[in-house]
């Protein structure tokens, strides 16, 4: 299936409010930053060859593909929010709604897909509006290691982005750039208060 015919087709049937975002929990915030704790969750992933720019619409439509039924159960999955896409591993994922288990996933059609869970950690987020391209992901990356850095924490080096809006929202877009936190603890953040 054509990518194009399958972005147009999520588009027509998800709404924003009625779209599961991912569950987290926000430990301090402050202007577009955040420090969250995110507990582990189900990711359904693809490897992409290439940056965000090249390889968005090939991973998309293959992971889109699973949910919308190119699955061993020809079963309908919802979509979620956000797409995740990892720099580290290459990667991009849909997380998968909460009311699965690896157990009650249907197994996938396509070799690309993975289906894993993901581990529970604390992470720095950067958020920002508008169209995502490299250029303007990468620079959300510097932004977040400059407050990083002003605030004393250590990250790893595993960024992702995030992406939470259908390809026909033209306005009010979300988007973040995530990065785990290294030997965090929230009562750091506490104390500084």
């Amino acid at each position: 299936m054509n990518t194009l015919i399958i972005l147009l087709f999520m588009g027509l049937f998800q709404s924003d409010s009625k779209t599961e975002i991912q569950k987290y929990q926000t430990i301090k915030s402050e202007k577009d930053f955040e420090i969250r704790f995110y507990p582990p969750a189900i990711l359904a992933s693809v490897d992409m060859a290439g940056g965000y720019d090249e390889s968005r619409n090939s991973s998309f439509g293959t992971l889109a593909g699973y949910i919308f039924g190119g699955n061993q159960e020809n079963m309908q999955i919802s979509m979620t929010a956000p797409v995740r896409m990892s720099e580290a591993d290459g990667t991009m994922s849909f997380v998968m709604p909460s009311k699965f288990t690896m157990e009650t996933l249907p197994e996938p059609k396509s070799r690309r897909v993975k289906l894993h869970m993901s581990e529970p950690q604390y992470v720095a987020v950067v958020r920002f509006s508008g169209w995502a391209s490299e250029r303007k992901i990468s620079e959300m990356k510097d932004k977040l290691m400059v407050w990083l850095e002003k605030e004393g924490l250590n990250h790893g080096q595993q960024f992702e982005y995030l992406g939470y809006n259908p390809p026909y929202q033209l306005t009010n877009r979300r988007n973040e750039v995530l990065v785990p936190l290294v030997g965090f603890s929230p009562d750091a953040v506490s104390e500084k208060k």
